[in-house]
């Protein structure tokens, strides 16, 4: 299949992008807009070729745009992080992993955030360990794309948003970046509303939702500011928020103490006996909440802080091994946190009724026990009712830190979510905006629908927004992770990849048939 580069329609372009590379990898033209600008031969032999027209690029070689890394900059972060030399035959450095440590870290806050936690206790309560399989495969796909964005990110100096600027015209990329950003909005909302239920519960409901939505805007000012004290110093805050979940969570899976056998079944046996429309449509929403389009332009940006010298492919080789080894660890860690709150509430909750429920939130004394109707339906929970519940069970300890938890999810996420927005639009519309000015402006998106909901509506309404936010979500992991298979089939970055060891050839069309099903 062969791509013009003038008459190709939007329709035509995005469906090229899942099939092109598996019917022909040696027979794509170079896009024009790098081959305009200076390229380097990927053998790593130096030669720097000006070309000035579109051509077809023979087979032992290939160009791709060159960039000074002094140059290179992405949206906040001036500073960085050099890489230790190590002159051993070593193929393996502790001190180098540490130096790639952090940008997997801050990615996989997006597997955290409030959208993933509310779809996991729902799972939990609806269909018990039986969608654990679908975590556990969402959580690999996701790995799978987020390996390829930083790949990206090393191999080409550019993350993705910047990528897509110059390889796409102008109807598709203007359509892939509103998709993008769409996607961003509505993970800021729930971002928000996390935040503001765990006000809520921590001050046993002294703050309305609506006051915990406007402290979430004033507090992410505050925590945006804090990379002004150095990149390292803000990628341990993350790690530390990242703690935090872990050891709250774990608390309530301790606590719980679920069945072993049951967690490793529903894990890894793809079934789901007895189930119906509810529990599909929640495995839809563990996709969405899992695999975030945002999250794949994040990380590729963010490897862009360590000091990899492109022109050596050793270095490159290097420095995509080691954020692998770091991105396969920080998404095996979320994925432990999503198994403890799915895992807690398959065993204490799941098959339980609401009449069952108000017994004994009304026996515990809590206040809220009115929440649950007196009848024989099966209970259905959400991050508040989540918080209700483990409280009338296990008691106010089990309340306050899954509220803890929650609230380190939202602070962390909506940071994260920030980051990402400033990339896309820097990137795809090649337009520098002041921090200020765009969370300004994604806050103002993201809170005028939340605000108004918290201040007319209830909580169940608030929270009703996660479950419709997550199905949202999971229809645009395709049209988000567009641009990260296509840059990664294109001609130009595969053989500059098979140089470098980025992708595999033998793996292309295995990721071809994944992503065009």
């Amino acid at each position: 299949m062969q791509l013009t580069s003038t008459s190709q329609s939007c329709v035509s372009y995005i469906v090229s992008i899942f099939c092109g590379w598996c019917e022909s990898f040696s027979d794509f033209p170079v896009s024009p807009r790098l081959c305009q600008i200076s390229a380097y031969d990927a053998a790593g032999e130096g030669a720097v070729i000006q070309t000035t027209h579109t051509h077809r690029v023979p087979a032992p070689s290939v160009f791709l745009q060159k960039q000074d890394n002094d140059a290179v900059s992405t949206a906040y972060f001036d500073q960085r992080v050099p890489v230790p030399e190590d002159d051993s035959e070593r193929s393996f450095s502790l001190r180098k992993l540490w130096a790639f440590t952090g940008p997997g870290f801050l990615m996989s806050i997006a597997y955290l955030d409030p959208g993933n936690i509310e779809s996991d206790l729902q799972s939990g309560a609806k269909a018990g360990f039986k969608l654990l399989w679908v975590l556990l495969g969402a959580t690999i796909i996701g790995l799978l794309l987020q390996r390829l964005a930083a790949r990206l990110g090393v191999v080409t100096g550019m993350h993705l948003a910047e990528v897509c600027n110059r390889q796409y015209h102008t109807v598709p990329r203007i359509i892939l970046w509103l998709m993008v950003e769409l996607a961003i909005i509505g993970s800021d909302m729930q971002e928000v509303i996390g935040c503001a239920i765990a006000f809520n519960l921590l001050s046993s409901g002294r703050i309305p939702l609506w006051a915990g939505v406007l402290i979430t805007i004033i507090d992410t000012f505050i925590f945006l500011f804090l990379d002004k004290y150095g990149l390292r110093k803000l990628e341990a805050f993350f790690g530390f928020l990242i703690t935090i979940m872990a050891i709250t969570f774990g608390y309530e899976y301790v606590t719980v103490s679920p069945d072993q056998g049951q967690l490793l079944t529903g894990m890894f046996v793809p079934y789901c006996e007895g189930c119906g429309p509810a529990q599909m449509t929640q495995a839809v929403g563990i996709v969405g909440a899992v695999i975030m389009p945002h999250n794949i332009y994040l990380h590729s940006a963010l490897v862009k802080s360590r000091e990899v010298d492109r022109s050596n492919k050793k270095d490159v080789k290097e420095a995509n091994k080691y954020f692998f080894i770091e991105s396969t660890v920080a998404l095996f860690i979320s994925f432990l946190i999503n198994v403890f709150v799915v895992a807690v509430f398959a065993e204490a909750f799941y098959g339980r009724t609401n009449t069952e429920v108000y017994n004994v939130c009304n026996e515990s004394g809590s206040p809220h026990s009115s929440l649950f109707p007196m009848d024989n339906e099966t209970l259905e929970v959400d991050i508040y009712k989540g918080g209700v519940v483990l409280g009338c069970f296990f008691g106010p300890a089990a309340l306050y830190i899954w509220a803890l938890g929650i609230l380190a999810a939202g602070q962390s996420s909506t940071m994260t979510g920030t980051y990402s927005g400033q990339f896309v639009m820097e990137g795809f519309l090649n337009l520098r905006w002041s921090r200020f000015a765009r969370v300004l402006l994604t806050r103002s998106l993201a809170i005028t629908p939340t605000l108004l909901v918290a201040i007319f509506q209830d909580v169940h309404h608030l929270t009703g927004m996660n479950d419709f936010l997550n199905v949202l979500q999971s229809m645009q992991v395709r049209v988000g992770s567009t641009g990260s298979v296509h840059q990664h089939h294109q001609h130009i970055l595969l053989r500059l990849a098979l140089r470098t060891g980025s992708v595999p050839l033998h793996r292309i069309p295995d990721i071809c048939w994944i992503f065009g099903r």
